[in-house]
């Protein structure tokens, strides 16, 4: 990756531009952060499988797993 731009660089350089082009790249990252957010709750998900598989966590119910997350 390359160098990395100061925040403050970034908010000034996107004052810049037009309205359109602002919008577009809220849209842009929006969708961008929204990706991540799939991705790491995939990686999480996959992840948990393969512990499951490994014997590693028990076999719950769902009331169980509330309780569990619930404390």
């Amino acid at each position: 990756m390359s160098e990395q731009i100061a925040f403050a660089d970034v908010l000034e350089a996107a004052e810049q531009l037009d309205i359109e082009a602002q919008a577009d790249l809220v849209a842009i990252l929006s969708r961008r952060l929204a990706q991540g957010g799939r991705e790491r709750v995939a990686a999480t998900v996959a992840q948990a499988r393969l512990e499951f598989a490994a014997g590693q966590c028990p076999a719950m119910a769902p009331a169980e797993i509330v309780r569990e997350a619930q404390s």
